[in-house]
């Protein structure tokens, strides 16, 4: 047995290093900062005022979180009607070709598995045939004529994370509202940019425009004879009057509504944003502090999104330089000019809009162009600082455009961060199971149905 003596000595002995450990770990100060304390800190440095919270993006039913339109406020009824119509086959009634009719979706070239983009270098709505196993296979119909093919000359942007872009497309040229307050005279009469009229944002305003440049219901759009629709829109729109509430800007509206809740907040970046340390492994937040830090991408990259409403020039290649054939497009074509082939300002020539960057992976072309095929390219390519393209002025190109100087360790890490941190493996939750016309989709053409398991 201890003696008396011994006990009390081992009993303070015990307290004050009890004491000491206590006071150890609760004084971070006396630890190495570990790297997401250093990420934290980075981050709080860049938002400069925001915090984490910056960065976070909120949840798809926390409307009063999203960002939106006053004139088209969300709500349940109006993005699940939304939903539906995005993807529905069935709207598409007033085709160029008979052979078309009914085939074809908004999701043709902004579906899920692909990101909310296309599968492929260019989109084909109208007049393709096939999906693949991603939308990679699909093709000009045998039965169209190939001045009837529903194609954009450039690359499909993503749906995704609409609601942080108050002006859309690469040029920016849809929305009446911020950057584009006094583009008036670019509202084009008798072109979809003359919708800029009617004043909404940028999504409400494509929606709209899209459902009639891809010649989704007819001019006269009274969408109540179609099958099951007619209720849902009586939902979506209580406060419309009748006679508007069923045409195509109702449709549009009820699309972007939707539009704005396709919200990649499970990725694993997000997921940490949200206190989960684990979400993101070592490498990747190595390649979140190279993101922020010595590559500067947060520079333009930012917010939720990490996307902005500038426009810059980094001289990549247009969808006509790509070596697979293009369809449709031309040398002299306003869309390669950026948003100065919207806005005809010269300072504009050649700058395309900052992109969102969650789930890039999903479908392997990037740029305005496609013409850069994975992440590494992409990484190297802005790490590199040389344009692609010779023809892009000097002075056109932007200011952060140069070298960066990033070491191949700093390279795999900042891939990492990209390909995998800022990656939501589970954007199907925002898909349908089925449509309320019971049609296939994205696309219902014969070959597409085989290629989709749907009939």
């Amino acid at each position: 047995m201890l003696s008396t003596k011994m006990h009390k000595t081992l009993i303070v002995a015990c307290t004050v290093f009890l004491t000491f450990s206590s006071c150890k770990k609760d004084n971070p100060i006396d630890e190495a900062p570990s790297i997401d304390q250093e990420l934290t800190e980075t981050l709080k440095d860049v938002s400069k005022s925001g915090g984490l919270a910056f960065f976070q993006l909120p949840s798809a039913d926390d409307y009063n979180q999203i960002p939106q339109d006053p004139a088209n406020p969300l709500t349940e009824a109006k993005v699940e009607l939304g939903k539906f119509l995005y993807h529905e086959t069935g709207i598409a009634r007033n085709p160029r070709d008979i052979a078309g009719l009914g085939t074809y979706s908004c999701a043709s070239c902004h579906f899920a598995s692909a990101g909310f983009q296309a599968g492929r270098h260019q989109g084909i709505g109208e007049g393709g045939e096939g999906f693949g196993f991603n939308g990679e296979s699909r093709d000009k119909s045998e039965a169209y004529n190939v001045l009837n093919v529903d194609v954009q000359p450039i690359r499909s942007p993503t749906t995704l994370n609409s609601a942080y872009q108050i002006a859309m497309l690469w040029n920016g040229q849809f929305g009446a509202k911020g950057i584009n307050a006094n583009t008036e005279y670019a509202w084009t009469a008798g072109t979809p940019k003359a919708l800029n009229h009617l004043g909404f944002h940028g999504v409400e305003t494509q929606a709209i425009a899209g459902l009639s440049v891809h010649r989704q219901l007819e001019d006269t759009s009274d969408v109540s004879d179609l099958s099951n629709y007619k209720a849902l829109f009586d939902a979506a729109f209580p406060e419309r009057p009748v006679a508007e509430r069923y045409n195509r800007v109702a449709a549009g509206l009820a699309i972007a509504a939707y539009e704005r809740t396709l919200l990649p907040n499970e990725a694993p970046f997000q997921r940490w944003l949200r206190g989960d340390i684990d979400a993101m492994n070592a490498l990747e937040k190595e390649g979140a502090l190279v993101f922020f830090g010595k590559a500067q991408c947060g520079n333009c990259h930012t917010g939720p999104a990490l996307n902005s409403m500038e426009f810059h020039g980094i001289g990549l290649g247009d969808l006509m330089d790509c070596p697979e054939e293009v369809l449709l497009t031309s040398v002299n074509a306003p869309e390669h000019l950026g948003r100065g082939g919207f806005t005809n300002r010269a300072e504009d020539m050649y700058k395309f809009k900052v992109p969102q960057l969650y789930n890039l992976k999903d479908s392997p072309f990037y740029g305005h162009g496609g013409t850069l095929r994975s992440i590494r390219e992409v990484i190297e390519y802005k790490n590199k600082g040389v344009p692609q393209k010779s023809t892009v002025p000097a002075g056109q190109l932007s200011e952060g455009f140069v070298p960066l100087g990033l070491t191949d360790q700093e390279i795999d890490a900042l891939i990492a961060f990209v390909e995998n941190a800022l990656y939501d493996p589970n954007l199907d939750r925002y898909v349908p199971e089925t449509l309320p016309t019971g049609q296939c989709f994205p696309n219902a053409d014969p070959m597409s149905q085989e290629d989709l398991g749907c009939y």
